[in-house]
């Protein structure tokens, strides 16, 4: 298990902005609830954008991979053309490759890029931009499991 820190974090929010506002800049933000809230939000600030919003996707109970993908709470997003997706890891891809397509079902004439701290190599999809490869499970400074506290 490879624990995330803070310090990490924010070395690659600075990262990813920079390239984000370079090769992309976005006119607004999606998260992927839970994951890619931390960075969502951290991404919009450093890219001076207010306008974020969430969405909500489960593929996974815990740490067991669900045989379906749920997706829901979609934010209006129709006054946008440029549209960063915002997660936290890509693993398999799967979720990812499905979020992007039911968006781009959904909102046709915007431009989806897709923003994660880590991507695994052998997923069906890679985001267009990503600081870091990841090998096995990550353990983020933003995970919190109060049972592990009482």
């Amino acid at each position: 298990m490879y624990f995330y820190s803070y310090d990490e974090f924010k070395d690659d929010v600075i990262l990813l902005a920079k390239n984000i506002k370079k090769d992309f800049d976005p006119e607004a933000i999606v998260a992927v609830a839970r994951g890619g809230l931390s960075l969502a939000h951290s991404l919009a600030t450093a890219l001076k954008n207010r306008n974020l919003f969430v969405l909500n996707s489960i593929h996974y109970d815990d740490t067991t991979r669900l045989d379906y993908i749920k997706i829901f709470n979609i934010p209006n997003i129709k006054d946008f053309k440029k549209v960063l997706i915002v997660d936290d890891l890509v693993d398999s891809g799967e979720s990812m490759k499905e979020i992007k397509k039911t968006l781009q079902d959904e909102f046709k004439h915007i431009n989806f890029k897709v923003a994660t701290i880590f991507y695994k190599d052998k997923a069906i999809f890679k985001p267009d931009f990503c600081a870091k490869e990841a090998f096995g499970w990550i353990n983020f400074f933003w995970d919190i499991d109060l049972e592990k506290h009482e």
